[in-house]
């Protein structure tokens, strides 16, 4: 197998979800496209580099634009005025931002958080925003902090760690931490919940 191949398909194996036989499906049905459509997919990939940055808040990714107020790095949730500045939600992905917001019940700020731990290895600790929330929830004035994480075993080890950590910050917090109904599935995730029982889960925080 030439290096060409295996050097891109060692880059798709580092996409999430993507295995070996996956990322060698991709590296092949590139080698069979013209050279046209190679072209369009490098320059959508450079566009994305160039245009797309994160939140400075909330890490959710925007695209600047000619409308946009050149003096904020902020995307336009963070933005909108309309928002409930003391509702801050707190969630592993930008797919579960999407689902969230597809439900138009929840109004108030979000945290992207970047993944969870697995068996709480401390290189995926680290590689969390942690920091980042402490620094973001000091520098705020919330009422409710709304930990919703997905309901796996990773998940609810996140979810505990964020707890002592803000604890550790503020031994008695003014504002309240809740946590998302048992409306989805034990073991399941927000980004494939539909509308309704995402929406049950938000109603029936506690």
């Amino acid at each position: 197998m030439s290096d060409s191949i295996n050097k891109l398909k060692n880059i798709f194996r580092d996409f999430p979800t993507v295995g070996q036989r996956t990322a060698g499906r991709f590296v092949y049905y590139l080698v069979k496209l013209p050279e046209a459509k190679i072209d369009e997919l490098t320059n959508a990939i450079q566009e994305l580099k160039n245009n797309v940055k994160l939140c400075q808040m909330c890490f959710n990714p925007y695209e600047e634009s000619s409308g946009r107020p050149t003096s904020t790095e902020l995307c336009q949730i963070c933005l909108d005025s309309r928002r409930d500045k003391k509702l801050l939600c707190i969630i592993e992905k930008e797919a579960d931002l999407l689902s969230i917001e597809s439900t138009r019940k929840f109004n108030g700020l979000y945290f992207i958080l970047g993944g969870t731990i697995a068996m709480m290895r401390k290189e995926d600790i680290s590689k969390l925003r942690i920091e980042e929330l402490k620094k973001r929830i000091v520098n705020s004035n919330f009422s409710e902090i709304i930990v919703a994480l997905n309901p796996t075993p990773e998940g609810r080890a996140t979810s505990s760690l964020i707890e002592r950590e803000i604890k550790s910050i503020i031994p008695s917090p003014a504002f309240k931490i809740t946590h998302l109904a048992r409306g989805i599935p034990v073991g399941g995730e927000l980004e494939y919940a539909d509308e309704e029982t995402l929406e049950s889960a938000f109603e029936g925080r506690k």
